[in-house]
């Protein structure tokens, strides 16, 4: 079957349980509060142990912010405005304006793969034409950008604490509200955390918690889309769910990270049919294993892709800064 054919047959899993959902929030929302507290509790006794706990508890901040993407494709609640509250409400713990964020992660949905709609929602990516066109220092800066220290270190810092704070690149006042007002509720957030808790609870629970979520949650996304088969075309030749379906991975992660990563992983099935619930998700490679070797990768083989940066467009590969010089000699 043709990409396209799969969407008729994935319309069948789109319809969440309210019941399921509420579920899936509540042990994933209660877990996070609840170790938060205990947490700030152990700090006082002992700094290491707090931060182990707020290390840990990171995952259930990933796992949160996996539903409030689900919240912002309208399919972790029939009623879409109880989505968009629930989602503006985890965008405060997630530090990501609910509004501007479905914005962008829209727009990259809609053009993921089309080398002529880079730059919103996306992992910049030259080919290696670009590349070798810019100058030394472009050059030394993209290699920059694309270093693991930064790409998975700085860079999750600078994009959820930085970033997410303006809505840059985005026209409209709907955009600004979602970021101010975010930013207000974080900011009484915190001031609270201070005043109950001392910067102790500050740099000991909350720091901990949110970096290890976002240093994780931008590697999935990373190898979600950042791998050596995927799939990029110029305009022109650009399909969008041939893009859905081969430029998207199948990360086949154990069942206690399919479980903190909200099934995300079984991304090819999401972005040819965003509007499944993430726990409807494993129903469809159960119902059509034919998907299940589409692109997939294990953690194991997922590593060297920490190591591509450059898009071939002669070769269809992803390549390394390395196999791209080769290619110049």
């Amino acid at each position: 079957m043709t990409p396209r054919d799969w969407v008729q047959i994935l319309a069948k899993y789109r319809e969440p349980s309210s019941i399921r959902s509420s579920f899936e929030l509540a042990v994933s929302l209660i877990p996070f509060v609840v170790l938060w507290v205990l947490a700030c509790w152990v700090a006082q006794y002992s700094y290491l142990g707090a931060l182990l706990i707020s290390a840990a508890n990171g995952l259930f901040l990933l796992r949160l912010f996996c539903i409030q993407h689900d919240c912002g494709h309208g399919s972790f609640f029939g009623n879409r405005d109880v989505s968009d509250w629930v989602g503006r409400a985890l965008g405060v713990v997630t530090l990501t304006p609910y509004d501007v964020w479905r914005r962008t992660h829209s727009i990259h949905h809609s053009h993921a793969g089309d080398l002529d709609q880079r730059g919103i929602g996306d992992v910049m990516t030259l080919t290696v034409e670009e590349y070798h066109q810019r100058t030394a220092f472009g050059r030394f800066l993209y290699r920059a950008y694309r270093h693991p220290f930064v790409m998975f270190g700085l860079g999750p810092t600078y994009l959820f604490f930085l970033q997410n704070r303006l809505p840059l690149g985005l026209q409209g006042r709907k955009y600004w509200i979602s970021a101010m007002g975010t930013n207000v509720a974080i900011a009484v957030i915190l001031g609270t955390i201070v005043y109950f808790g001392g910067f102790q609870a500050l740099f000991l629970v909350f720091l901990p918690t949110t970096l290890i979520a976002a240093s994780i949650g931008v590697w999935l996304f990373y190898v979600q889309h950042q791998f050596e088969t995927t799939h990029w075309e110029q305009n022109e030749d650009w399909q969008l769910h041939e893009a859905a379906l081969h430029g998207s991975s199948h990360y086949d992660l154990p069942p206690i990270l399919r479980w903190f990563t909200a099934n995300i992983g079984i991304h090819h099935v999401h972005h040819l049919y965003s509007r499944i619930p993430f726990y409807r998700l494993t129903e469809v490679l159960r119902d059509h294993n034919e998907l299940v070797e589409v692109s997939r990768m294990t953690i194991g083989q997922s590593i060297k892709c920490a190591s591509l940066d450059l898009w071939d467009e002669k070769s269809k590969r992803l390549i390394s800064f390395a196999a791209a010089r080769k290619l110049a000699v």
